[in-house]
Formats: C-alpha cells, structure tokens, sequence
C-alpha cells in the first residue's frame, strides 16, 4: 500500500467543523481507512473509536479526504512551480498554504502558471510593463502623455504613444483577469446573482419536443434545480439548445471600479478602459466556465444523490423469502417464458407459453402452469410488469381462481434491467446452457424471494431508477452507487451458504476474486459450519476475515452467534453475558427476553464499550432479524390495463420506481408509469419528493388525466389526502350513510384479492 499523505492540523480541523464531527472521531475514522478498514466495519464494529459516527458521516469523511489528499498534492506542485521561477515570497507562500479549495488555490497560481502567448505577453515583450505599473499604481509624476512616449520603439513595435497605451492597458487587463479576490468576487456574483439562459438554436430540428421548455428559459443560478441545469445540458450536448449564465455587466464593472481606481488622475480613462477589456475578454468568458462547470457539478451531486437514494429503496424492497416461485417474462407473439426456482433460488425448470395471438392456446397454457404448480409444489407466481404483464396476470389469477389455489399468490415483479442481466457475464457463469429469455425469468422468480441478492447482479445504472444518469459524472456516478449497493449489502447481511458471487463481492472486505473464491470452495466442500472455517479460503486472511465476518451469516452452524450480526471478537462477551445468567449462548438467543435482565456496564473492557454491548443487546433481541420491511403484494385494479381503462377520477393502488425532485413516477399496471408532480404528492409544502415517497413503495393514487396518444398519465396523492380527511370534519354534522350492499365488480374484486396473499 503506497504511504499516504498525512494532512496538516489546520486541514483537519476545517474538516470536523465542515462535516460536524468531533475532531478524536475524525481522526479515529482516518486512521481506520488508512488501515484498510471498509466504511460498514467502521460504522458497525468501531464505534468507540469513532464515537459513533454513522456511515453516512464516515462515508462523508471517506469523501473529503480523499479531496484534501489531492488538494495537497497540487498545493506541492504549485509551491514548487513558483518557487523555481524565483517568484514565492513569504506572503504568497502563506495564502497558498492557507488555502481551502481548489478554486482558490488555482487563482493564486493563475498569474505563475505557464501560458501561451496573450496581448498582455506581447506588450511586456515591447516592453511596456513599467507603463502598466504606472497607470496601475496612480501616483503624481510626469505628464501621462509625456511618460508613454518614452515607450515609443519602431524596432519592437511601438509606433506612438497610444500604441504604447494599449499594451500597458493589456498587462493591466490580465493583472485584473489574474488577481485572486477579484475572480473570487466575480465569481460569486455570477454564482448567486446570474442567470442561467437558453434558447434554441435556430433552424435545428427537436422532432420530440424534448427541450421545448427551454426553447427561451431562463432561471436564477442560485435557484435552478439539478433535472433542469442537466436537461438544459443535454439538448445543449444534443445541438439543440444553447446556454450562458447570464450577468448584469454593470455590476462586476462597478465593484471592479471601485477597487482598482483608487484616486483621481489622466490613469482613470485607461483603468476604466481596461477593466471592461479585463471583464469582457478575459474574466467573463473564463468565470462563465468555471460557474458553469460548478453547477455541472452541483446538479451531478443532485442527481447521484436522487439515483443513490431510489436506489437504496430498491434494493432494500421487502423479499418474499424462502418459497419457491414460478417466474413469468411475460410476451405476445414470442410466448411467456416460465422458470421455476426453489426456496434457495436454485433453478429447476422451465417452459414457454402461448396463451395470446396468433396462438392463443389458452387451454394449453393452463395445462403447462397447472404441471408445473403440482410437480413443483410453487407457493407464488412473479409476472415480469412489460408487454403483456396485464394479460398475463389475468390468465394467472383466472388459473388460480378455477384451480381454487387460493394459498398461492401472484405478484408484477418489476423488469428493470432483467434483459441486461440476461446478457451479461455473470448470467452466462451461471446458466452456460439457457437461452437469454429463461434467463429473464428465473431473473423475475429470484427478484421476488430476494430483490437485494438478484438485483446486486446488474449495472446499477441498467435499474432505470436514476435521473439524467447519463449526462453526469460517470466516475463519481459509480463510486456512490456501488457504495449505497455495499451499505445496504451489509446493513441486511449475507447468507454465506447460499450467496451467490456476486452477491458476496459486496460484503465488506471481500473483493471479486475473493468472492469466487469463496463460491468455488463451497461447491467442492459443501456448507460452511462456521465463520471461522473461511480461514481455509485460499487468500482469506485474518484482515479479511476482520471486516467480513459480522456481515455473514450460516444458519443452523456450529457457533449460534454466526447466524446474527455479533462480531465474533465479541463472541467472548456474549459466553460471558450467558455464564452471568447461568445459561448457554444457545438458550440467550433463543429466549431474547433473558437478556433484558443483564447490567451491560459491568462487562464493559477497554476494547468493549457501551456502545458495542448495546448493538449486541439490540442483536440478541431479535437475532439475525432481517432490517428489511415485511412482503405486502400490490392489488392492480381488474378492470384497468392499459392507459385507454383510465378515468379521471379513479383510485388505483400502484408501486413507486422512480423518485425524482419534481415527482414519483407510479405503475399503476398500464405498461406506463405516470407521474404525481411533486405539487400533486401532499396538501402541506414539500421541496422534495423523498420526503413523501420512496422507490419500491405501494401508494394509492387518484388518476387526474391520461392521454394514451403520447402515453402520459397524470396521478395525485393529495387529492386522496383531502378525501380522506373530508368525512372527519363532516363526521359530527350528519349522520353515518347507511352501508351499501357490494356491487358484483366489487364481490369479484374481494374474491380475487383472497388469492394475493400478504407473506
């Protein structure tokens, strides 16, 4: 491991005032991380250390480290680069060594960073910058006039006074362009007081009418929201658009006024002169970038932050558990392709179907899902939510129904990024011999006994959870995503026996080799009985064994602590707890009730604090309990399948899959998601949709407007809300309506719902 740099106090404690943390955390959390130690060890078995940061601030610290690493590494280059021009005096070498961002650090450089040629170079080349200074420094001399003919030189260039003139007010242009606060105070300005504007560009085509919004936008910097700097972004990368963030010119020119002309004199035309020069040629163009690029990187932040968080709900979606579930990738011509996986996910079999046109076998359709429900004993039906998903989920139910299966359920599962796993390497290490769309199905069964495990397989980008994922930065984009998918990895746990690789790559402190290692030797060993036996992993060592093994679980091992989240170098604590009882480690958790009797105090050592007796008191009370929310099926309305069957006015359950700043987008079972505009999610004010829903949620929504021609479905949470509360206030005033006999849709509808069963 190459030796990391170590930062200065004063960085460090800018950094626990930046993040809130205290500084003995902070430093505890770097030492950690320098040692090798993953954020979800640090977060879950180091809290005494850290004074029990959570991981988003060790994550948070893990982050700005590693920008304050690279911010020393360019203050050394920069140093180096002045100090060999022989231009570092001690105040500059101070301001630099203060500096705490990058932009800043750039600014006091800029004036020593090797350039090309510029006006302002030329003019020092006639040597003109004595005038320059002249002007710049406004002091009572000799005639203006007089001062600049002495300038005057045919053999470099010089013609005349004027001439003379004109290249000091270059020099002078860029000292402006160049100077730290100045670019500071510009910068600032054009950050919260510029516009950002756009318009179309003129005889260029947008056929869709993707940007037609921003054809002629414009929206304060401060204030623009990530999903529209980065839509105006795209239709600027896509041709279609061009935008500027756009600045009152008088402003920066009347600040810049007042700091460089500092007394009356024949200087002042040529200072104001050369301050607009500055503005319009060098600082305006050069701090549009820089801004431009800062809310770049602003709506980036914003829209990761978005992909993290649905992403993260996604993966944390309740499981159906330990059943085996019959999948369906449900088609039309091409037929529904059906696999069968046991409780462990394991695949059996598999059939297609052809129950729609131009086959329309229904009667052998019904034959095939009977054969293989008896012969493989299924407990629920996962129906892929694309083409066809309606119809064959009607077939289904109707099978159910007639079968009088009713301890069967189905669900829609949804699809996203099943035909990428489909294709992808690890589908083909794990089913060389299947075509890709059985593979799409087993895909679909897994999904609903487990979303985390099957969902861990995809590119996370492939999900379809993620707000402009494409136009922001792909390398940061990763890193967060592939963190929110190790958190929520080792926040639920991993069942070491049946994990598959890829799944097991996600634990802390193993990597991918290691992960097929690991695989490779359970499948010529068998089971592991115990946490300890990894050690026999070929390359699975103690500092490996350290960070994995509270986050793997083996149910029925030989060690009961190994199937809960205790770390077994606290497994001596808990055989002391139960000695302290006069009872056995396997008795403890069995009965969780005895450890509410325990005094933690008095088994508190100097590596063993409050804290970590406490997550193991917590782990004892309900030992190996999955953090996840319990299973609950969604209930599509029968007579609504495609976006045609939609009313204003009709309340439809649905599942959200995609949360956005400006709303959630809901699958009412149409084929087409609609939206709820963030205006449209609750009665009080809201800046953000998270705060109401997240991704995997089941909502109720009332339908406002559906149009199929463009395929947009308009849906409100609020206006339920305000139904909802409506009866109370009335409640006191009349009496109770007398309950009205079911219509027959509404007796069908109760009688299929007895087939989806809440698990």
């Amino acid at each position: 491991m190459p030796e990391l740099k170590q930062l200065p106090t004063h960085i460090l404690l800018h950094l626990a005032k930046l993040l809130n943390v205290p500084l003995k955390g902070l430093a505890a959390v770097i030492e950690l991380l320098d040692g090798g130690a993953t954020v979800p060890f640090i977060a879950r078995y180091r809290k005494e250390a850290t004074g029990n940061l959570d991981e988003v601030q060790i994550r948070d610290i893990q982050e700005k480290l590693e920008y304050f690493r690279e911010l020393e590494d360019r203050r050394e280059t920069v140093l180096a680069s002045i100090a060999e021009q022989g231009k570092l005096t001690p105040e500059l070498k101070a301001k630099i060594e203060a500096s705490l961002e990058k932009t800043e650090l750039e600014d006091l450089y800029l004036p020593y960073k090797p350039k090309r040629r510029t006006k302002a170079s030329i003019a020092r080349e006639k040597g003109l910058e004595p005038l320059a200074q002249f002007l710049w420094d406004q002091q009572p001399g000799a005639p203006l006039g007089e001062y600049a003919a002495s300038f005057v030189n045919e053999a470099l260039g010089v013609a005349g006074p004027e001439e003379a003139l004109e290249g000091a007010r270059h020099i002078i242009a860029e000292w402006i362009s160049e100077n730290a606060e100045f670019r500071k105070a510009v910068r600032g300005m054009m950050a919260a007081d510029g516009r950002v504007t756009s318009r179309a560009i003129e005889g260029v085509a947008d056929p869709e009418g993707k940007f037609q919004m921003y054809a002629n936008y414009s929206e304060p910097a401060a204030k623009i929201p990530s999903h529209r700097m980065l839509a105006i972004r795209r239709g600027a990368k896509e041709g279609v658009l061009t935008f500027e963030i756009e600045l009152e010119r008088a402003q920066p020119l009347a600040w810049l006024r007042s700091r460089v002309v500092r007394a009356p004199g024949e200087w002042v035309p040529h200072l104001e002169e050369a301050i607009e020069d500055s503005y319009d040629r060098l600082l305006n163009p050069s701090i549009q970038t820089e801004v431009r690029l800062e809310l770049k990187d602003r709506s980036d932040e914003e829209a990761i932050k978005v992909f993290r968080e649905n992403l993260e709900n996604l993966l944390l979606s309740p499981p159906a558990g330990m059943m085996t579930v019959l999948g369906i990738d449900p088609g039309i011509r091409t037929g529904c392709k059906i696999a069968v996986v046991d409780d462990t996910g394991r695949f059996l079999e598999h059939s297609v179907i052809y129950p729609f046109e131009p086959k329309n076998d229904l009667a052998g359709s019904i034959r095939t899902l009977a054969s293989l429900v008896a012969r493989h004993n299924a407990q629920a039906i996962a129906i892929g939510n694309g083409t066809a998903s309606r119809e064959t989920a009607a077939l289904v139910q109707d099978f159910l129904r007639q079968a009088n299966l009713t301890k069967i359920f189905s669900v829609a599962v949804s699809e996203a990024g099943a035909s990428v796993y489909s294709a992808s390497e690890i589908a083909r290490q794990e089913f060389p011999d299947l075509d890709l769309t059985v593979r799409g199905a087993i895909s679909i069964a897994r999904r609903l006994q487990d979303p985390l495990a099957e969902l861990v397989k995809i590119d996370p980008k492939s999900i379809g959870v993620g707000q402009y994922q494409h136009d922001v930065d792909q390398r940061r984009l990763k890193q967060s995503l592939e963190a929110s998918v190790e958190s929520c990895v080792n926040r639920v746990g991993v069942d070491l026996n049946t994990a598959s690789w890829a799944l097991l790559r996600y634990v802390a402190g193993i990597n991918e080799r290691t992960a097929q290692k690991i695989v490779e030797y359970r499948n010529q060993n068998g089971r592991f009985p115990s946490r300890v036996s990894l050690m026999a992993v070929p390359g699975f060592g103690p500092k490996t064994f350290e960070q994995a093994a509270g986050f793997l679980r083996i149910r029925g091992g030989e060690n009961p602590l190994d199937s809960t989240a205790v770390h077994p170098e606290s497994y001596a604590v808990v055989e002391e707890i139960a000695r302290s009882l006069g009872t056995t480690v396997q008795e403890l958790i069995a009965n969780p009730a005895m450890v509410e009797k325990v005094k933690l105090e008095s088994f508190a050592t100097a590596t063993v604090g409050m804290y970590t007796l406490g997550d193991i008191r917590e782990e004892l009370r309900k030992p190996g309990r999955d953090p996840r929310d319990k299973f609950v099926a969604p209930k599509w309305r029968d007579d609504v399948k495609e976006i045609a069957d939609l009313k204003s006015g009709m309340t439809l359950e649905g599942v959200v899959t995609n949360v956005t700043r400006f709303g959630a987008f809901v699958d009412i079972g149409v084929h087409q998601d609609g939206l709820v505009h963030i205006s449209e999610l609750s009665n009080r004010f809201i800046k953000d949709a998270s705060e109401v829903v997240k991704a995997g949620q089941i909502v109720k929504v009332q339908v406002l407007n559906a149009d199929p021609k463009v395929k947009r479905i308009a849906l409100s949470m609020k206006a339920l809300e305000a139904a909802a509360a409506e009866p109370k206030r009335k409640n006191f005033q009349k009496p109770k309506p007398e309950a009205k006999k079911p219509s027959l849709d509404d007796q069908l509808a109760a009688l299929q719902n007895r087939f989806r069963v809440k698990a």
